[in-house]
């Protein structure tokens, strides 16, 4: 019974924001040429959206980095603005 819980057991807050970093950093393209990103259609402003997403990335890799750790409404939030954004890069044929 033990070793079930030790699979079943949920990432501790810095483990849970990393990994929402890292998810973010391999799917987001944010070293796109801005000509590649801003196009003749937008659905919301896809430039603006990946510099809001990136300024929040750098925010909390340095909050960890000083060992402050996220609430767990703020992981929710974070987790929340990435997958927003993450639907209006796909709705504007940025990302798969």
């Amino acid at each position: 019974m033990t070793q079930n819980t030790a699979l079943t057991q949920k990432p501790d807050r810095k483990t849970a924001m990393l990994n929402i970093i890292t998810a973010v950093r391999a799917g987001f393209p944010f070293d796109a040429p801005e000509a590649q990103i801003c196009g003749d259609t937008c659905v919301g402003c896809p430039r603006k959206l990946i510099e809001l997403v990136e300024s929040d990335v750098l925010y909390w890799e340095a909050q960890l980095q000083r060992e402050e750790l996220p609430n767990m409404t703020e992981i929710r939030q974070f987790g929340k603005l990435c997958k927003n954004v993450r639907r209006s890069l796909v709705r504007n044929g940025l990302i798969t």
